[in-house]
């Protein structure tokens, strides 16, 4: 008879060797086969590559459009400039686009003939330089003799510098670079077109854009809108007032300078000076300083020291002196915060930065200063930068001084007095 249990049922024998078998975990079980991925990763994956992808095509369209982008910022501040001109001949009743396109021609017309003038003088001047190089020679070989002892002749450094490997080679890049010179002419005139365009229609049509500006934005903002684009026109007009005033001063302290020294085309070099200094930054000082040198060296090779030396003297004390004051007057900022913005747009935009950096931070300056709550200033000679002389063993007026009492109960109380015991 087969065994059997308690119950009455038939006890089954396992195999001596047999594994019992194994229980199945419910953390086992969801991950069988017959789990599911969440409905929302699938989402989530496709949602951040999108993102990725946006910010890749974002990050590559800014770079390809910085050039544009900075051509824009220019003529954006170019027709703010002229914005006051334009609304006054527009208010006399002449048509808008017309107004604008007057300036820009008398514009146009002023810059193209300074640079047929600048362009006629420095080509008479190095023609000249080139038919007295024999005698400039002539005078350096005859110094050299005088002073190393020794025999040099004009042929020997001609024929020396004509078949020297230096002159080749320097024939050679120049020859290259030619095509690259071309480019960036065109390239140029390229950028200067699109910077015209751009400011004649931001000029022209200043009330429409305003208006577009205004019409998605409520009322409230569009009173802040108008308030800042006026600030800016005033701000900007004001830095290029304080450009072309020390454009005149420098022209004219070089004007004198060039005069004394009886160098030729002296008032045309004094006004390059000026204008090339102050418009053109960054490398603008070192651009105007260079032609004067130049034609000083075809008078007399000192008085190329001469400029130079002047050059610099009235470039330490144009930054340091007559700049600061200007700017805080024309554009109502600080001599530092002028300094620092111009530091700033130069580092972030180059000399383009470096141009706008005063007018834009000037407006924003005077525009967040009417967010500003202001309140009045105590009179205290601390705030005129004089301090209280407080006598030897006194309390200062503005300190509480406490003295610790014990009470006859025990107590520990203060009591305010006058001057310290301690």
């Amino acid at each position: 008879m087969a065994p059997t249990d308690e119950s009455g049922q038939t006890a089954q024998h396992a195999p001596p060797f047999a594994t019992p078998p194994l229980s199945r975990s419910p953390v086992q079980g969801a991950a069988g086969p017959s789990a599911r991925m969440p409905r929302w990763l699938p989402r989530a994956m496709v949602l951040a590559l999108g993102l990725v992808a946006v910010f890749q095509l974002g990050s590559w369209a800014f770079h390809e459009l910085t050039g544009l982008l900075l051509n824009v910022l220019i003529a954006f501040f170019l027709a703010l400039a002229i914005e006051p001109a334009v609304s006054r001949m527009a208010a006399l009743g002449m048509r808008r686009g017309f107004a604008t396109f007057l300036v820009f021609l008398a514009l146009m017309i002023a810059t193209a003939g300074f640079v047929m003038l600048l362009g006629s003088m420095l080509a008479g001047q190095i023609i000249k330089m080139v038919e007295g190089f024999p005698e400039y020679l002539d005078s350096v070989i005859n110094w050299v003799n005088t002073t190393f002892h020794t025999e040099l002749r004009r042929v020997d450094v001609q024929e020396g510098l004509l078949h020297s490997d230096w002159l080749r080679r320097y024939a050679q890049n120049s020859a290259a670079g030619v095509l690259d010179v071309s480019a960036q002419v065109l390239g140029g005139l390229f950028q200067l077109l699109t910077i015209t365009l751009f400011s004649f229609y931001f000029a022209a049509d200043g009330p429409r854009l305003r208006r577009t500006l205004c019409s998605v934005l409520p009322p409230a903002r569009q009173a802040e809108v108008l308030r800042a684009w006026e600030i800016a026109v005033d701000k900007t007009g004001g830095y290029l007032y304080s450009r072309g005033l020390m454009a005149l001063i420098s022209g004219i302290a070089h004007y004198v300078l060039l005069q004394a020294l009886e160098v030729p085309y002296a008032p045309v070099l004094g006004v390059w000076v000026g204008l090339v200094s102050q418009f053109i930054p960054t490398i603008g000082t070192y651009l105007a300083g260079a032609l004067p040198m130049l034609i000083a060296f075809t008078v007399d090779p000192w008085y190329a020291v001469w400029v130079l030396v002047f050059v610099v003297i009235y470039q330490q004390f144009e930054n340091y002196v007559l700049q600061p004051k200007l700017t805080a007057k024309t554009v109502d900022i600080h001599p530092a915060v002028a300094f620092g913005s111009v530091v700033a747009g130069t580092a972030l935009l180059g000399a383009v930065g470096a141009l706008i950096a005063i007018p834009a931070v000037a407006t924003l300056q005077a525009f967040l200063g009417a967010y500003v709550k202001r309140y009045a200033v105590t009179d205290d000679p601390r705030v005129h930068g004089h301090r209280r002389r407080v006598p030897r063993g006194a309390c200062p007026g503005f300190r509480l001084c406490l003295c610790l009492r014990r009470g006859a109960d025990g107590a520990v109380g203060t009591d305010r007095v006058g001057a310290c015991s301690a």
